[in-house]
């Protein structure tokens, strides 16, 4: 794998501050994390980068300084979760809620999506950025349309439309870009019990953005023993904008860690990990879904179909065998690899398009070799192939159309074709 990759180690959960505070600990650049927060056209903060010793570990500590106005009490852990020492009734705590906004002057901010579309835009940040913490709020926006029955457009959001919200989501788009990752592994998110006083009153915990949040984007959630909100709808949005692999690699070098503080007093010390690691550089593990079915009364055109639908929606591969089923009936096996995100969809389409009442499915791990797609001219014109090295070897695969191009204009056959760019190639590369 080329670039470097970050696994995430979130045994106290994760947040928007947590995250951002253990990129920046990982080596993110913090000017271009300071430039890009002083251009946002809001206002009512500051932002202090600091240190923090969370259990005995010396983490980075970011933290944003709200105004008296734009302050949301997110940190207020007796505000939070008194209720569940007090007894306190959800009516009780509504009646709570009304008293502290009348009789203060704290506001909580209503943004909907396209005027923080708007803020980002007017941010100074690269295109990479400004599309990543796009990213995040769309996550957002779609959870939170689903619990409250509306659009991701009509959301009005609160928690996650305030001013430390935005802040924490831009800054971690930023600090992620600027360290040049090319894979995120999170293994899972470990998340407590009980409830917590949020803007609709007192809700269970998982929060149901979390929770909506987890089911669309297949997210692992392990529920730890302490009652608690370890992960905001915040920090669950992060974990799906950005993860490629929920699972933990089997083999890497550590480059550097960073240890993020979070802002919340629990029994276990709350602090995220970052890990910026290397892999082998010419083959890469990862977990995949194998998934299968036996499905007989159908046609090949049914089969055929049904494999060009499971391509499209980005299965890795998808393979047919003959077989004989109950009372020697001819039938098809049908396989299919795809990554664990996809396998809703795969099952889907398998349901929809073929007659199967039943889909088994795996989880399985394989070793893929690093390829490269290259072109190289010939002949007949540029041929397009991928190109992989094992042991020293560097090897070279013709990209089916282009074989099939040429076969077409001269009428050659297919594998003497094949044979010939793939010898052209082998003398290119040792010339």
């Amino acid at each position: 794998m080329n670039g470097r990759s970050l696994l995430f180690e979130c045994h106290t959960g994760i947040c928007g501050d947590m995250a951002v505070a253990a990129l920046l600990d990982a080596g993110a650049d913090q000017g271009v994390l300071l430039d890009a927060l002083d251009s946002l056209p809001i206002g009512g903060f500051s932002v202090e980068i600091g240190r923090a010793v969370k259990g005995g570990v010396d983490c980075c500590d970011f933290n944003v300084i709200l105004d008296e106005k734009h302050e949301n009490r997110d940190h207020d852990m007796e505000y939070l979760f008194g209720h569940e020492h007090s007894g306190e009734t959800e009516l009780a705590s509504h009646a709570h809620e009304d008293e502290h906004r009348h009789g203060h002057t704290h506001h909580h901010e209503h943004r909907r999506l396209k005027e923080i579309f708007a803020v980002i835009d007017e941010g100074k940040m690269s295109e990479g950025a400004r599309r990543l913490a796009k990213k995040i709020f769309t996550v957002l926006a779609e959870s939170e349309a689903k619990v409250h029955g509306t659009s991701a457009e009509n959301v009005a959001f609160h928690e996650v439309g305030a001013v430390d919200s935005i802040v924490d989501i831009i800054a971690f788009a930023v600090c992620f870009d600027s360290l040049e990752i090319k894979k995120v592994y999170i293994p899972y998110l470990c998340e407590g019990t009980g409830t917590v006083r949020c803007q609709h009153g007192i809700l269970p915990v998982p929060v149901p953005a979390v929770a909506e949040t987890a089911l669309r984007y297949g997210i692992p959630l392990q529920i730890i023993p302490e009652r608690g909100e370890f992960v905001t709808p915040t920090g669950a949005a992060i974990a799906a904008a950005v993860a490629d692999e929920y699972a933990r690699p089997t083999l890497m070098k550590v480059v550097k860690i960073g240890n993020g503080a979070g802002k919340r007093t629990y029994r276990r010390p709350s602090f995220l990990r970052a890990f910026i690691i290397e892999e082998n550089s010419h083959s890469e593990n990862e977990r995949i879904i194998q998934m299968e079915t036996d499905i007989d009364n159908t046609t090949g055109e049914a089969i055929g179909f049904t494999a060009e639908r499971l391509f499209e929606a980005g299965a890795l591969d998808v393979c047919t065998i003959p077989c004989y089923m109950k009372k020697n009936r001819p039938g098809f096996l049908l396989k299919i690899l795809c990554r664990r995100e996809q396998a809703a969809a795969m099952e889907e389409i398998l349901f929809t398009h073929t007659n199967t009442i039943g889909v088994r499915r795996f989880e399985a791990e394989r070793t893929v070799l690093e390829r490269k797609a290259v072109v190289i001219p010939s002949a007949y014109g540029d041929i397009k192939g991928k190109m992989t090295e094992f042991a020293g070897e560097t090897r070279f695969s013709p990209e089916y159309e282009s074989v099939a191009a040429v076969c077409r204009r001269t009428g050659k056959r297919f594998g003497d074709v094949y044979a010939e760019l793939t010898g052209l190639f082998r003398k290119a590369e040792t010339e």
